[in-house]
């Protein structure tokens, strides 16, 4: 340890002088550069020379941002007290008034020194209180952070022990706006275990379940994609926002596919932990994923895992977003081709047309409004 020590003084030596940081070191080579061309123009044999220079250094021509401006000072005022001393054999007079002119002279170049110091001392002090406030305010974002994370743990546990427990009150909800039966229709009897969370929140579509993964979440669903980014179940602003299905999806009809959204967050909350399906051996340990609606219960088996991202309206590409209901067979087995050759790996799964599908679909960033994709087939019973 005390090697490297040394090793680093010796790397910060400029004119006999050492100097703690990097930054300084550089400072100090500037001074250098400087002084070595004053030295170089400059005949310190000639008393007029050295006065003139000592002049220009006080009156700010060069600046200097380390003491070796006064190591270079004092080097000068030793050059003028030999030139004095050369000059005294010409009269005693002449050497009075030189030595009072270069006492002048380094007295406002002292000035000069410890006001620039002064400076330098006030902005340092300056930017450690500006590093203090960046850290504060870091602390503070982590803590807010923390205290949303750890909220919406604790709502979502709360409404798992919700869907246990036993209904409260007769709760029969009409079918919400996005929803239209036919006339040859029935409506649909919700299932018990969701009953209690309509209660609290009619905006809830079905509930979205893979083991092994914190994914065991209310999917709710409103007639916009954009409400459940940035809110909870309880309608409280929660930076997770809510597992949401698109809005143009129908589970009374039904759709063909039903495409689900989540933030993939860092904290692993959402669908952070969706990204999972990227080794095809965790696929292959986690085949199936359960996806009730409020209406009936659903196991899903995992067909394509891939990787794409939102697109302009301009281009013309394979949407997954976009691919909701298909109108023919042909239609289907269209978009089912597209997804196979997308897929990171081939899982041997594969649908007819008349199956319900299943979508997930969370950010992936290794590229600007990528997305991470799992599409699975409702397995038959």
């Amino acid at each position: 340890m005390l090697k490297r020590i040394v090793m680093n003084q010796k790397e910060y030596t400029v004119e006999g002088r050492q100097f703690r940081t990097e930054s300084d070191y550089a400072r100090a080579l500037h001074d250098k550069k400087i002084i070595d061309e004053l030295r170089r123009k400059t005949d310190f044999s000639d008393k007029a020379a050295l006065e003139k220079l000592m002049k220009d250094i006080q009156g700010g021509g060069f600046h200097f941002m380390t003491l070796l401006g006064e190591d270079f000072r004092d080097e000068i005022a030793e050059a003028l007290k030999s030139a004095e001393k050369i000059e005294v054999k010409g009269g005693r007079s002449k050497k009075s008034k030189s030595t009072k002119q270069y006492s002048k002279l380094s007295e406002e170049l002292d000035t000069y020194v410890r006001e620039e110091l002064k400076r330098r001392e006030k902005r340092r002090k300056l930017l450690t209180v500006l590093c203090s406030v960046v850290a504060v305010c870091c602390l503070g974002y982590v803590g807010v952070y923390s205290w949303f994370s750890k909220r919406t743990d604790n709502t979502y546990q709360e409404l798992s022990e919700l869907k246990e427990k036993p209904v409260v009150g007769n709760v029969t909800p009409e079918p919400g706006p996005l929803y239209t039966l036919d006339e040859q229709q029935e409506p649909k009897e919700v299932l018990d275990e969701y009953k209690n969370l309509l209660n609290k929140n009619k905006k809830l579509i079905g509930w979205l379940q893979i083991d092994d993964t914190n994914i065991d979440y209310p999917v709710m669903q409103t007639s916009d994609n954009v409400y459940y980014l940035d809110h909870n179940l309880n309608q409280e602003y929660d930076r997770n926002g809510s597992i949401f299905m698109d809005k143009d999806c129908d589970v009374l009809k039904p759709s063909t596919n039903y495409i689900i959204y989540g933030h993939h967050m860092k904290s692993g909350n959402m669908f952070g932990k969706l990204d999972l399906y990227e080794d095809e051996d965790y696929c292959k340990e986690h085949p199936c994923i359960r996806f009730d609606t409020i209406y009936e219960k659903g196991i899903y088996e995992v067909m394509y895992v891939f990787r794409s991202r939102v697109y302009s309206e301009e281009e013309i590409v394979f949407k997954y977003y976009q691919f909701i209901d298909a109108n023919s067979e042909q239609e289907f087995n269209s978009y089912m081709s597209e997804m196979a050759e997308m897929s990171l790996y081939d899982t041997g799964v594969t649908a007819e047309y008349g199956d319900q599908l299943l979508t997930l679909s969370t950010c992936d960033y290794q590229e600007k409004n990528g997305r991470f994709v799992v599409v699975a087939r409702k397995i038959k019973e």
